[in-house]
């Protein structure tokens, strides 16, 4: 694959709950190279592009393609971590088995894990510094090592692409910080769409930012400007960041 082949395409792409669009005419390529940053009001349609690239919803019009194909086909091979989610502090799973639940399109439901399914998972835990908690209860981590986790269990298929819905929405800015040097390394070999509103955190990171609020328009990061975002969010808007107008 090239640095500069398409991995996802949206071309005039629009999706409507009950009649209402969500996204509208919405065209936007993510290359091989890229840490797009989707950016956007609540209701605006960030999740529903992931969803659409995901195959889990279907455009009302126009195209969306993933690695050349129609999503449905390509699901497996994306990585995918939801936004984030409290878990019971009873519950029972450890974190190699969280992982492991990544491999179940290729395990298949009711089928035991292979040692070649547990080998993966171990893989996945050492990109992310979590080999040694593998047989820590999920609900003992702390909130960046459940992140961590989840991201794991995105790479256990050694995905083509990683997609990732709001994933530091509930820890400090500290482990954000450390969240972000290592998407930061991950995209060394893999591209990545983050959905998020840290925008100040992930300047430094991304080379992109499509900004959506149900139709959408892409900049380089050193190109936006707070003016910008007021129009897309209705609201004052100040930026913080190595590469952004304050």
């Amino acid at each position: 694959m090239s640095d500069s082949e398409c991995v996802i395409e949206f071309r005039e792409a629009t999706y409507a709950y009950d009649g209402v669009p969500a996204v509208e005419n919405v065209s936007l390529e993510v290359n091989r190279k890229d840490f797009l940053a989707l950016i956007g009001p609540n209701g605006g349609g960030k999740t529903t592009l992931l969803k659409l690239a995901l195959g889990l919803l279907k455009p009302s019009s126009g195209v969306v393609r993933v690695l050349g194909q129609s999503p449905h086909r390509t699901r497996q091979r994306l990585g995918y971590v939801p936004q984030f989610k409290q878990f019971d502090d009873d519950f029972p799973a450890t974190v190699e088995e969280v992982v492991l639940t990544g491999r179940l399109g290729h395990a298949g439901l009711g089928r035991r894990y292979r040692d070649e399914d547990r080998a993966a998972a171990s893989r996945a835990l050492n990109q992310v510094a979590m080999g040694a908690l593998a047989k820590r209860s999920l609900a003992a981590l702390s909130g960046g090592e459940r992140q961590r986790a989840l991201v794991a269990r995105a790479l256990v298929t050694d995905p083509d692409v990683l997609l990732l819905d709001e994933p530091t929405a509930s820890v400090d800015s500290r482990v954000e910080h450390r969240f972000y040097d290592l998407l930061g390394a991950l995209h060394e070999r893999i591209p990545i769409v983050l959905v998020s509103h840290d925008l100040g955190f992930i300047s430094s990171y991304v080379t992109r930012v499509a900004c959506i609020n149900r139709r959408l328009t892409v900049n380089p990061v050193s190109d936006l400007h707070a003016r910008d975002l007021e129009a897309m969010y209705n609201a004052p808007v100040r930026l913080w960041s190595h590469d952004c107008e304050l």
